[in-house]
């Protein structure tokens, strides 16, 4: 008997069938399979709704249609030959580990780039690369930029050397990784500038392409540099960008050409090179990031950059605050050691330790001791000295001198009026110059050399755990800024960590200080060591209650948080950022700049509002 077809079911088999075929289209035999969803059926066997979801593979067969269509089956069928014996050896040693062979005859890549044979397999989480050609905790506003992209969901490397301990809480954040730099030779700093420069030049070379070539697994997406120093990075980051197909960034904080002036001359020979290498590397870059407004439209004018150009003020992290009694409590008795200097025992107020400290004192019960259930809270001391804190570099464009002058001035007019408090000023920070200043000081405190000793004014260096360094901010009466800039166009980062931590300024004016301080609304300016010393006095002169003061530390409260959607448009703008309004200085913290700013640029290309 011939075969027919026939449309029932075939014979049952003796156990239960799990195939596909069980649901399908057509007969059912309900006590086999039980019954059947058909609009379930039909969501998933949807014939469009699968093809979509494969939209490579049904490309791939399109193709491969049109292929047999216009030069007949052999064509397709050679392609797939030839697909089949790559995917044996998918590694080849004339080609990268990225597959670009197999792209290519997928159709998904049409030509050979440099890029192409740098690139390992593609990673998982979009990744960036952050260039410091110095101390990576020296380096805070770096350390921020890792910090923005870890929390925005890149795998960021922060290359930079080894030295300070960088901030706690990028040290716990899984995905930034630290690759450290090896250092130049020691002997170096024992030649003359004119040898050392070259061979500690070379040095750099060699270790930052060894790091971004080698120790960073990934060709990074964004390559973030800083600059200065320009030489070598600015070169080295535009090759390897080239290499890598990394989109590179430039991070302007200063002009590198007018810091080396200030150690050779405006018209030294290496000083006219530096500024045409910084011009010819520093012009063409995917983005370019300024710390004033002032930079970008110089840069822009004079230059000609290309790229987007943002302006991205610095701000301090959140963490930055006006430190509670608590804190201040905590922090002078770690401190304490620093304190008990035999210079410093019969000018501070006594003190017993843990029980009150030369700021602070902690009130007693009667019946429990003061680290008990029923102990007072710390509270700060009617009779301390004012607390001035000065941080620098102690580099030439931080003139010292203006500082150490009023601070003369005003131990004379202490002891005429007889009114003013104590102060003990505080200089924090590392530099070529400390030592210098520090025994000038140290002799003029004890009155050598014909003088009287001070009776009203202490000065002292102090190098503080990045922990405790916004703690002492916190805790500051006012504070001081000798920044002059090099260029007159950066402005100085230590105003900017005293603004976080509420702490008012008296600032050195220059060019674009309007930018960051307010005259009379944040702080004061001055331009010479008389001016500061009147300031000192005017603001001082009620201490520990100066209304004055408090005034200027009300303007320092944090904005509302901005979103980043209502500044998208001029972050892609071509030219500089249009001018803000007079109120727009009003502060905010680093991570709201930072989203308000940088936000739009590097996450345009990911959707989503989970970001």
């Amino acid at each position: 008997m011939e075969p027919s077809l026939r449309l029932v079911p075939a014979p049952a088999p003796k156990s239960a069938s799990v195939r596909d075929t069980a649901n399908s289209l057509g007969l059912h035999d309900n006590l086999q399979y039980g019954p059947r969803s058909i609009a379930a059926e039909v969501t998933t066997n949807s014939g469009i709704r699968g093809r979509l979801e494969n939209w490579h593979e049904t490309q791939d067969n399109l193709k491969l249609t049109m292929q047999r269509n216009m030069f007949g089956l052999h064509m397709p069928m050679r392609q797939l030959m030839e697909r089949k014996l790559v995917s044996y050896n998918p590694h080849m040693p004339a080609f990268p580990q990225s597959n670009i062979h197999l792209d290519i005859l997928m159709g998904r890549d049409e030509s050979l780039e440099p890029a192409d044979f740098m690139m390992s397999s593609r990673p998982a989480l979009r990744t960036a690369a952050i260039l410091v050609l110095g101390d990576i905790g020296r380096s805070p506003r770096m350390m921020y930029h890792a910090e923005s992209f870890a929390t925005n969901g890149f795998e960021t490397f922060l290359v930079g050397y080894p030295g300070s301990k960088p901030v706690p809480s990028l040290l716990s954040i899984p995905l930034v990784h630290f690759v450290y730099l090896s250092t130049p030779p020691a002997y170096l700093s024992s030649l003359p500038f004119v040898i050392a420069a070259p061979r500690k030049v070379l040095h750099q070379v060699f270790s930052i392409l060894h790091a971004l070539l080698v120790r960073i697994p990934h060709p990074p997406e964004f390559i973030v540099v800083q600059n200065p120093p320009s030489i070598p990075t600015l070169a080295l980051v535009w090759l390897v960008a080239r290499l890598r197909g990394s989109k590179v960034i430039i991070d302007w904080h200063n002009l590198g050409y007018s810091i080396l002036a200030l150690k050779l001359g405006d018209k030294h020979p290496l000083v006219r090179i530096a500024k045409q290498f910084e011009a010819y590397f520093g012009r063409s870059a995917y983005a370019h990031l300024f710390v004033t407004r002032a930079m970008c439209n110089f840069l822009v004018k004079e230059w000609k950059l290309e790229g987007h150009k943002l302006i991205l003020h610095d701000r301090p992290p959140a963490r930055f605050h006006r430190a509670s009694p608590s804190e201040m409590h905590e922090l002078f008795l770690r401190l304490q050691p620093a304190l008990a200097l035999p210079t410093l025992t019969s000018f501070l107020p006594p003190c017993v330790p843990p029980y009150s400290t030369p700021f602070t004192t902690m009130p007693q019960s009667s019946d429990t001791t003061a680290m008990g259930a029923g102990a007072s809270l710390p509270m700060p001391r009617e009779d301390r000295p004012a607390l001035l804190v000065s941080s620098t570099s102690w580099t030439p464009d931080e003139d010292f001198s203006i500082l150490l002058d009023a601070l003369v001035r005003y131990e004379e007019r202490a002891r005429e009026c007889r009114r003013l408090p104590k102060v003990l000023a505080v200089v924090t920070g590392k530099g070529p110059l400390r030592d210098k200043y520090m025994r000038e000081i140290g002799r003029m405190q004890s009155g050598e050399g014909g003088g009287e000793p001070w009776q009203y004014v202490r000065c002292m260096s102090m190098w503080l755990e990045a922990e405790d360094y916004p703690i002492l901010l916190g805790s500051a009466d006012l504070g001081i800024s000798l920044h002059s800039s090099s260029s007159a166009l950066d402005l100085p980062m230590k105003v900017v960590d005293m603004f976080g931590c509420g702490l008012p300024v008296c600032a050195l004016g220059f060019a674009c200080l309007d930018e960051l301080v307010k005259d009379g609304t944040n702080g004061l300016v001055f331009h010479n060591a008389e001016q500061l010393a009147a300031q000192l006095e005017s603001l001082l002169s009620s201490h520990p209650n100066s209304a004055q003061l408090e005034t200027l530390r009300v303007s320092l409260q944090h904005s509302t948080p901005m979103s980043p959607s209502t500044h998208t448009s001029s972050a892609f703008a071509e030219g500089p950022q249009e001018e803000e309004d007079e109120e727009s200085w009003r502060w905010c913290t680093w991570a709201q700049n930072w989203d308000r700013v940088m936000r739009p640029l590097l996450l345009k290309d990911v959707g989503g509002d989970d970001l």
